[in-house]
């Protein structure tokens, strides 16, 4: 069974220290979630993860289902055997793909609005792709075209199937331009969705509600209160995040001040490094982000940023960070390391040089040292986090 405990509380703010015990081992929360999405953290093995300090992953249940399948992944003995993972394993729950291959395909939109759009997503508007109805969603295989259902039972046995150690309820996830209306239906879909997964919900695996509302306070405050007095065992806050990181936190407050206190609440989809502490500070415990295998995949190191004084500071609210774009001609003839205050492997044993030339002679072990780098750059920030929290400054 899955339990979770908070050692500590903030007096500086919502920010809480806890411990979620798995059947596969502890989690020091506030945690960062590496992203596994097809049951491999792109370009690293299992082992080479943990060794980033990572210790819970998030797989996707609608790509796995897809391929290899469910029934693949439970004979070779479930997710963690499949894939050698011995910590920690989450699997979403298929809902995020509503609005991924849906509206968010359509308009070419993510869950954080980047710039204003005149289109909306009323009441009667309908994805191009997806059809979205009171049982679940109706896909188009991108593997091979065929119609594919998944509903909040298909989810529940799919998840079963996979075996992680907390899985998630189906939800619809809205776009940033979805008007009231529409969220409100959408709305009702997803709290539906939730008692039935409670009902077939039959595992020892811990099963997380999710929250959803748009970036409407009504409705968050509803569906806050909905899915909070359920009996999950945690709860996700997912959906779209309006146009601004203001607007997020804003979300945030709303959302958590009506879960309960004693559970864990994950936020779904979100974490760049600029957001990772306003989310902890807001009483978020787990998170998960594609970001540093997204950038790495892209030629980028996070590092940190600033002048000697600053880089040398313990403080994480002096911390800044930036992109490096590694690739640039200008970095063949740089000795330094990536970051020289980060303790990876990669920031000891090579140089920018090197790694520069790796990606410009397009070699793929740049890839996987970038990523290394990078999932322990999150990790480190996040272990800060938790000690400054611990010592009562943040």
């Amino acid at each position: 069974m899955t339990e979770f405990r908070v050692l500590k509380r903030s007096s500086k703010s919502r920010a809480r220290l806890g411990i979620l015990n798995t059947p596969h081992g502890v989690v020091e929360t506030p945690a960062f979630v590496g992203v596994a999405t097809q049951a491999v953290v792109k370009t690293l093995t299992s082992e080479e993860v943990s060794a980033t300090g990572t210790r819970i992953l998030i797989a996707n249940t609608f790509h796995l289902h897809l391929k290899p399948s469910e029934n693949v992944v439970a004979k070779n003995g479930g997710l963690h055997a499949f894939m050698n993972w011995r910590q920690p394993l989450m699997t979403d729950s298929g809902g995020f793909q509503t609005f991924s291959l849906g509206f968010g395909a359509d308009l070419g939109t993510g869950k954080i609005l980047k710039q204003k759009r005149d289109v909306v997503v009323s009441k009667h508007s309908t994805p191009q792709h997806v059809t979205i109805t009171s049982e679940g969603a109706l896909f188009r295989s991108p593997v091979d075209g065929k119609e594919l259902f998944i509903g909040s039972r298909e989810s529940m046995k799919i998840q079963k199937k996979l075996g992680a150690d907390i899985i998630f309820a189906f939800d619809e996830c809205t776009s940033p331009v979805a008007d009231h209306a529409y969220n409100k239906e959408a709305l009702k879909r997803t709290h539906e969705w939730a008692r039935i997964c409670l009902k077939t919900h039959q595992t020892k695996q811990a099963l997380f509600g999710i929250v959803q509302g748009g970036k409407f306070k009504d409705l968050r405050v509803q569906s806050a209160q909905f899915i909070g007095a359920l009996p999950f065992d945690g709860f996700g806050i997912g959906g779209e995040f309006g146009n601004s990181k203001k607007t997020m936190i804003s979300m945030l407050q709303w959302t958590i001040t009506y879960l309960p206190s004693k559970k864990p609440r994950h936020l779904l989809g979100i974490g760049h490094l600029e957001d990772i502490l306003p989310i902890i500070k807001e009483g978020v415990d787990l998170f998960d982000c594609i970001v540093p295998t997204h950038y790495a995949r892209h030629g980028y190191a996070s590092i940190r940023k600033g002048k000697n004084k600053e880089l040398k500071s313990e403080n994480v609210l002096d911390w800044k960070y930036e992109k490096l774009d590694i690739g640039k001609t200008k970095y063949l003839g740089d000795m330094s390391p990536l970051d020289p205050t980060c303790d990876c492997f990669v920031c000891q044993y090579y140089t920018r040089s090197y790694i520069s030339h790796l990606m410009r002679a397009k070699e793929i072990t740049a890839l996987k040292l970038l990523t290394f780098h990078n999932l322990r750059c999150f990790n480190g920030y996040v272990e800060n986090i938790r000690r400054m929290v611990g010592r009562g400054l943040i």
